[in-house]
């Protein structure tokens, strides 16, 4: 009987820096690896390699890309001022994930992407963000709860005729919201795919039809996500699984 297999999913980690009390560590929220493996794929974490040629050793590996949210990037690497609401995210990561991002854009490869790592794709390709939604749009509705006392929830409106669209079977879902920056001017690559009642983008896909690259800003992953969230990543552990062979070819 042949071997039943299923495709292999990078996901990047954060990195959190030694402290007085503790080591250097990676860190990755349980809830990718689990959805990717309940979707029928494998998870496989890809640490903080910091080089091209590593990275691109890992990329021939896997069959599709899982890009993890976290904090911020940094607004100077952006050409802009320091901001008091910005968190950036360690500089160890953020160099590898601009590599990473750049040879994941490069080979096509099937990628699904959350918080940050939508905002990474969009700044990729020569679109840019919102620093702080607050101030750089007053008039938007509430995109997190400051109080922390629990998740946010609003109403996103996919486009006619979307990928997203057609994945989640509906025009309208409810999600789970936890941002304060957003995207602002969208990369040539890529289209709107789901926005928020106050107009703030919060999903995009690749113009490319052949290429299966979405990224949202919510949080499918989480324990707060939505029941319809489950077909995002089971299409796209399937589209991953019917191109494993091609992307082996090219490799």
């Amino acid at each position: 009987m042949p071997q039943v297999t299923c495709p292999l999913i990078g996901l990047n980690v954060d990195f959190v820096g030694a402290t007085k009390t503790t080591r250097p560590h990676l860190r990755l929220n349980q809830g990718y690896a689990e959805a990717v493996q309940q979707a029928g794929g494998l998870p496989v974490l890809m640490p903080i390699l910091g080089r091209e040629s590593e990275i691109e050793a890992f990329l021939d590996r896997v069959d599709g890309f899982v890009l993890s949210s976290g904090l911020d990037m940094e607004p100077r690497r952006l050409g802009m001022p320091r901001h008091h609401a910005a968190q950036p995210m360690h500089e160890r990561r953020d160099e590898n994930d601009r590599l990473l991002v750049r040879l994941l854009m490069q080979r096509r490869m099937p990628i699904l992407s959350f918080g940050v790592g939508m905002h990474q794709l969009n700044v990729a390709c020569g679109g840019n963000l919102f620093m702080h939604l607050p101030e750089d749009c007053p008039r938007a509705m509430p995109h997190c709860d400051p109080t922390c006392t629990g998740p946010h929830r609003h109403l996103v409106n996919m486009k006619t005729g979307s990928r997203l669209e057609e994945i989640y079977g509906g025009t309208e879902l409810l999600v789970n919201s936890n941002h304060h920056q957003a995207v602002k001017q969208v990369g040539p690559q890529f289209r709107i795919a789901a926005t928020a009642p106050d107009g703030v983008i919060e999903a995009l896909e690749a113009v490319d039809p052949h290429w299966f690259c979405i990224a949202v800003q919510w949080h499918p992953e989480a324990d707060a996500s939505s029941a319809l969230d489950a077909q995002l990543f089971e299409c796209f552990v399937q589209t991953c699984n019917k191109m494993a062979p091609a992307l082996s070819l090219a490799a």
